[in-house]
């Protein structure tokens, strides 16, 4: 009778203790920000489909809980329907992470909210330094323009430039961009004679080549968001003769994955400096682009897929820790290291940004006649360079 009574106590608790594991276990919901139509929804769709990729290779539990994306269209550059998207976000569908936010206004739109709500933001893509300063809840896992640009203008400098036109988009990534190249050339014993701002909209810019052409510089430095822009850039480059002219061309995301084809022979030699190439030479990269590949034919590896890959990989590991504590998440994630499809990573503790390899990466045609960017320079472990806090 002993034996009984032991046998069923066993298995009360037993069932207790399966009862109350399956009552902690729950769907933890991310609700990711993005844009997702009109002439910049290929954001959104990068971001959608590096998040497919992960869960693909990495499933879609973590500790025990589920965890689902809702996706919110903003449609792009938009601080108001960023504002809207979060709040509904966070009240009608409870998430406990954000994620996602392609361009600046839409990330900072969000800070009183993260703050408010004690959630993590974890920004895939926007560049400028300071956003991270507006909320303590925001991590970054992209880039800044300042950790790309100085080491772009030091590598100019290295290569012979002596004088530079800086031609960059006029909104906030554009100028950290040209404050970030200008400052580190002119120390590097190098002058810029000119600084000329586009405005985003901009898809002519026949002008502005030939004024960077009458200048008399030997090199320009772009800065425009990847996409179209930086297509018609690059192509107004070639067309108007600067190329054969000898002026050098330097820049970050102009030989963007998702452009370079149709850029074709016009982009060998182009030289910028960036945070991730598709042809980075790892196995976990080659695992990353033969994934996307598989569930999304006719998709290019990024800059804006890696960033979205590494932003889940951070929500696992802060979940995995911290559940939906959201200033347990934060204090967890400062710190970390792990190897990404782009190289080593480590999230700064006082900056909450991305600490990363930056490469010097130059357009050539690879063995299968493919154009890609290959590496040719690493410069390690650069921090957010614009960051003062």
């Amino acid at each position: 009778m002993k034996f009984k009574k032991f046998a069923l106590c066993a298995v009360v608790t037993a069932a207790f203790s399966t009862a109350s594991t399956m009552a902690l276990a729950e769907t933890i919901k991310v609700g990711v920000i993005a844009t997702f139509s009109g002439p910049n929804a290929i954001w959104g769709k990068q971001f959608r489909e590096a998040i497919d990729v992960y869960v693909a290779q990495h499933g879609d539990e973590v500790a025990g809980n589920k965890v689902e994306f809702i996706y919110k269209d903003v449609g792009g550059p938009n601080a108001d329907a960023s504002k809207a998207a979060a709040q509904e976000l966070l009240v009608r569908e409870g998430v406990k992470y954000l994620a996602g936010f392609d361009f600046t206004p839409n990330a900072i739109a969000v800070a009183p909210l993260t703050k408010q709500a004690k959630v993590p933001a974890v920004i895939f893509n926007a560049g400028t330094s300071a956003i991270n300063k507006q909320s303590e809840f925001f991590l970054r896992t992209s880039f800044t323009l300042s950790q790309l640009a100085q080491p772009a203008a030091q590598w100019a400098a290295k290569s012979g430039a002596k004088k530079v036109v800086t031609a960059v988009s006029d909104y906030n990534p554009g100028i950290d961009a040209e404050a970030a190249f200008s400052s580190s050339f002119e120390k590097n014993g190098g002058a810029i004679v000119e600084k000329i701002r586009m405005p985003l909209q901009t898809t002519d810019f026949a002008p502005f080549m030939q004024r960077i052409k009458a200048s008399g510089a030997d090199a320009v430095f772009a800065f425009l968001p990847v996409g179209p822009a930086t297509f018609a850039f690059t192509k107004a480059y070639n067309e108007n003769g600067l190329k054969a002219a000898g002026i050098s061309f330097y820049g970050t995301g102009e030989t963007d994955e998702t452009t370079l084809d149709a850029l074709g022979d016009q982009a060998i030699g182009l030289v910028t400096a960036y945070h991730y190439s598709a042809a980075h030479d790892s196995e976990l990269n080659r695992s990353f682009v033969a994934k996307l590949k598989e569930l999304h034919p006719g998709s290019h590896a990024n800059m804006a897929s890696v960033g979205a890959y590494d932003g889940v990989d951070l929500i696992y590991k802060m979940i995995k820790v911290a559940g939906t504590d959201g200033q347990k998440a934060v204090e967890a994630a400062k710190g970390l290291e792990w190897e990404s499809p782009r190289g080593p990573v480590k999230i700064d503790p006082v900056s909450r940004h991305v600490i990363q390899n930056v490469y010097i990466r130059q357009v050539e045609r690879a063995a299968d006649g493919t154009l890609i960017n290959k590496e040719i320079a690493t410069i390690p472990n650069v921090p957010d360079l614009g960051f003062n806090p």
